[in-house]
């Protein structure tokens, strides 16, 4: 049997593609890491970018179309199960509601030839890190020149004895430069287009997920995208005949 070379080399440049999306994403490890900010390059306002996911749902992980300003067939199918006054509607419309996480373009100190890494977090990182951003006494945290390192402690849930991790951050009280390397410069500019990274699917595929999910409790389809820390399964709870009400009436009019 002849060996389909085609099949080969597709096969191989998708795990290459996992394996660039995988490096590009950061995620703390177990102690304390220093990192840097840098300005996003396809937005250099703004180095946060905010995205929405249905996490855990039918055991995938989905990216919502709200992070592109778009509909999203399962918030319409939640808003409609909100709607019915029901107690158990109410909490499933909660559990799929889409949850926020954002993430910013940072350089691993000690790592910086690695490239350009995105640090996803949780609101609580978040705010945490907006009120720095806010504080004139810290300033622009990404300048290039007066910015500021953070630390990063991250403590496991074993650690803390609790059922989740927690992490700290803390701001360097010096400014320093991105790096004094100039190879290091070009390589903070080099940055993906992050939400490029996550398959989007359309408001139709959305829509046959959400309803396979209804019918399985399971879907076929998901991002690239790691499960946050809080993540918890979304299962329909409620009782059916209410559930398949609510998405007839939103899709079947």
């Amino acid at each position: 049997m002849a060996i389909d070379l085609n099949a080969i080399r597709n096969r191989l440049n998708t795990l290459q593609t996992k394996v660039t999306k995988t490096d590009n994403l950061w995620k703390p490890q177990p102690g304390k890491q220093q990192v840097r900010i840098l300005p996003y390059v396809h937005n250099p306002s703004n180095p946060f970018l905010e995205l929405y996911f249905h996490f855990d749902f039918g055991g995938k992980n989905i990216i919502s179309p709200m992070s592109f300003g778009e509909a999203d067939p399962i918030v319409e199918f939640a808003e409609k199960l909100k709607a019915t006054g029901n107690r158990e509607d109410y909490q499933l419309s909660r559990k799929l509601t889409p949850k926020m996480r954002t993430y910013v373009p940072i350089l691993v100190r000690g790592e910086e030839s690695e490239g350009v890494k995105f640090w996803g977090f949780g609101k609580n990182v978040y705010q945490e890190l907006l009120g720095f951003f806010a504080d004139p006494d810290y300033g622009d945290l990404t300048d290039p020149v007066n910015g500021r390192d953070i630390t990063v402690e991250f403590k496991t849930a074993a650690e803390l004895g609790k059922s989740y991790p927690e992490t700290y951050i803390r701001v360097k009280p010096n400014t320093t430069p991105i790096s004094e390397d100039k190879n290091i410069l070009e390589v903070a500019k080099d940055q993906i287009e992050l939400p490029t990274m996550f398959k989007r699917a359309s408001y139709e595929e959305m829509q046959g997920m959400l309803e396979q999910w209804l019918e399985t409790g399971s879907v076929s389809d998901s991002s690239q995208e790691p499960v946050a820390e809080t993540s918890q399964p979304t299962q329909a709870t409620s009782p059916a005949g209410n559930v398949k009400e609510a998405f007839d009436d939103l899709f079947n009019d």
